[in-house]
């Protein structure tokens, strides 16, 4: 079922101004560009290139500091598809023509690792390092379905939209293999 027009206004308006505390909007995205985007496949792109931009340095240190073999192979998967998905998501970026800046720079929203997240890793050995790990995976890859179900109801261009659904997809996979580590 699609998203209604103000439905899909009201989406990409969430999407684009969810900032952290102190956070600044990021610049204004374009709607029903004559290249296919609308504003919900912009604010989807902005968003998600820095979720899992910002994923990386938990998922290397997963891969560095799992406790299990299970653990340290669930993070590298991760990342090797984090930083596929993020070649294909400038590529949709650069199509859609919005600028090669994070628009999400020192925001901690939903779903991204913070400066917290990685600080309480880095401290943590064993056991609790694999917990910690565990749930802030978890929470990244739960809010990165939800963002990508947003996109896929109220997105237009059918290249973002083939992508959404090939992170869902992924996503709903990953899951399934943390549900196995945990």
């Amino acid at each position: 079922m699609r998203c209604p027009p103000a439905c899909a206004a009201l989406l990409a308006a969430f999407l684009i101004t969810s900032c952290g505390p102190g956070g600044h909007p990021p610049p204004p995205a374009p709607v029903a560009s004559a290249s296919g985007f609308n504003g919900t496949d912009a604010a989807w792109l902005q968003l998600m290139i820095p979720m899992a931009g910002r994923a990386l340095p938990m998922l290397d240190l997963g891969v560095r500091r799992g406790s299990t073999p299970e653990v340290r192979e669930l993070a590298a998967s991760l990342a090797e598809a984090h930083r596929d998905e993020l070649d294909r998501l400038r590529e949709l970026r650069a199509a859609a023509g919005l600028p090669d800046v994070n628009a999400h720079e020192g925001h901690d929203m939903p779903g991204m690792a913070t400066a917290a997240w990685l600080d309480a890793m880095r401290g943590a050995r064993g056991k609790a390092f694999d917990r910690l790990f565990l749930e802030s995976v978890r929470a990244h890859l739960d809010q990165s379905v939800k963002v990508t179900r947003g996109e896929r109801d109220s997105g237009a261009d059918p290249r973002a939209l083939a992508m959404a659904a090939d992170l869902e997809r992924t996503r709903t996979e990953q899951l399934k293999a943390l549900s196995a580590v945990e």
